[in-house]
């Protein structure tokens, strides 16, 4: 094999692993608020007139501390490759872009968001089953786990397309998310390694950046990455979760016209901020931490793997 062509698989493989470990750590860390967002966002019955931290409280009075995890066994299985996918493909999609000689924020925000479209096509059957996994509450199950869940959508929704129910929103919310999201990092990363190197920045000979962000920083760079690029894309966040549980609800025909319809409705029974951006409080405080433990990890393992993790100019 061309020893260029080795080294570029060892640099892909470097970052599907990075990315993948990073989005595990990520997960885990929120995975109670989690659980929240889904129940307060398709306002399961039990939960719907809570708040978050009432949410939480009552969780663990039903279920017990484990209904918290609800669903991050699928979650799991289904963030170890999107999130190595996502990771891998943006810095594949940013250096292919970069061929065509245009401005370098475009570069970030359009590798983003194709990253994140790529990740959502490959594993969005996963993210389907685990939001029905966590929207079950104890003593009411309808699925008995993972294969159950998938068997049961396959035959009695309409075949293998019932998988991608949600889908169009998904990915319309996706391209603003992660688009804003990697671009939001890398332009706040090259700021803090500019204007404050000394206090900000440590050394990092191994690798060709010279300087790689503190962890502190990176934390702070991806909290805030992920509050600016979460507040866009929410409302299609919402929508999807809607269309993923739709079947569970009890007025479940309501959703069977699209998600155009289902984004209507939602705006129409509950307005904005009960309706569209319900549970956007819970958002912030998981995806904040979320997205900070994910960019951080993937950050910190590159530079485990010798890969540079520098300002990119």
């Amino acid at each position: 094999m061309d020893p260029s062509t080795k080294q570029n698989l060892d640099v892909i493989l470097k970052t599907f692993l990075s990315g993948g470990i990073a989005g595990c750590c990520a997960k885990t860390t929120v995975a109670p608020l989690d659980r929240v967002k889904i129940l307060l966002q398709a306002h399961n019955k039990h939960y719907k007139h809570l708040g978050v931290f009432s949410t939480l409280k009552q969780v663990v009075h039903k279920e017990g501390f484990t209904g918290l995890y609800k669903g991050n066994g699928v979650q799991m299985l289904r963030i170890f490759p999107y999130a190595a996918i996502q990771y891998m493909s943006y810095e594949q999609y940013k250096k292919l872009i970069k061929t065509f000689s245009i401005s370098p924020h475009f570069v970030k925000l359009l590798s983003g968001s194709l990253a994140g479209l790529t990740s959502v096509l490959f594993t969005y059957p996963l993210d389907m089953v685990r939001a029905r996994l966590a929207f079950q509450v104890k003593g009411e199950h309808m699925y008995q786990g993972l294969v159950d869940t998938f068997r049961t959508i396959i035959l009695v929704e309409g075949g293998f397309k019932a998988l991608y129910r949600g889908i169009i929103p998904s990915i319309l919310g996706m391209a603003p998310y992660a688009g804003l999201s990697f671009y939001s990092f890398e332009t706040l990363k090259n700021l803090c390694l500019d204007r404050f190197p000394d206090l900000l920045g440590s050394p990092c000979p191994q690798n060709t950046g010279g300087l790689v962000l503190t962890l502190p920083a990176k934390l702070i760079c991806g909290g805030l990455a992920g509050a600016i690029s979460q507040t866009v894309a929410y409302p299609l966040d919402v929508v999807r979760r809607r269309l993923q549980v739709s079947i569970m609800l009890p007025d479940s025909h309501k959703y069977n016209s699209g998600w155009p319809n289902t984004l209507y409705i939602v705006y129409k029974e509950n307005g904005i901020w009960h309706g569209l951006y319900r549970g956007l409080t819970v958002n912030y405080l998981r995806v904040m931490p979320m997205v900070a433990v994910s960019f951080s990890t993937y950050e910190t393992t590159k530079k485990m793997f010798g890969l540079d993790t520098g300002a990119d100019r």
